[in-house]
């Protein structure tokens, strides 16, 4: 179907892939708990970005520069752990009992759009991901049609099972809204969560 070799497995492979929490599902779930569904949304819309960056990326070749200058690399990882871990600290300090500045963090919901980008984008290995995904679906004689309906794929089936992350999760939130402890609790485990990934990240690359 489209062009697609192995359509059903396709499909059934991407939908395993989202099942598997990462740092993009957290800062999601973040973004819902702190400015309800419309915040959780821009956050969906950042992690997307960050992922259609990434194929278009493996689409044009970009691997094979990387592969060439493996420095590129390097430094892209690098900026990632220390991005995640910037995120993670900035979660653990969250005070709720600050009002005037939360009120203010949470008006800027845009921010957590940018956020979800930024993390989407310290995955550097993801490009590598795709490049190796999308090939198991493409025959030889596949057009560049094909390649665009893979992304175009993998692109609604992740906004909805997002959307679906979102729904849920503010769900949960509107039943704990009174209890601002619980919610400091789910930022701070938010936030050891995004610097395990740092962590993770920063021992893969050593």
């Amino acid at each position: 179907m489209f062009g697609i070799q192995n359509y059903g497995s396709f499909v059934m492979a991407v939908i395993l892939f989202q099942l598997f929490p990462g740092a993009g599902t957290v800062a999601i779930l973040n973004a819902t708990a702190q400015g309800g569904v419309s915040t959780g949304m821009k956050a969906v819309f950042g992690t997307l970005v960050g992922d259609f960056i990434y194929m278009l990326a493996a689409a044009l070749g970009l691997a094979a520069i990387l592969n060439s200058y493996p420095s590129i690399l390097a430094v892209a990882q690098w900026f990632g752990v220390a991005y995640l871990c910037w995120v993670g600290v900035k979660f653990l300090r969250v005070s709720f009992t600050n009002q005037s500045a939360d009120k203010k963090w949470e008006q800027e919901s845009w921010a957590y759009f940018r956020q979800a980008i930024a993390v989407s984008l310290t995955n550097p290995k993801a490009i590598m991901f795709f490049m190796a995904f999308f090939p198991l679906f493409l025959s030889v004689d596949s057009k560049p049609l094909t390649l665009a309906m893979l992304i175009a794929h993998v692109t609604v089936i992740s906004l909805i099972y997002q959307t679906g992350l979102v729904l849920v999760g503010n769900s949960i939130v509107q039943r704990i809204s009174q209890l601002q402890y619980v919610r400091l609790i789910a930022t701070r485990l938010a936030g050891v969560v995004i610097i395990g990934f740092g962590v993770k990240l920063f021992l893969n690359n050593r």
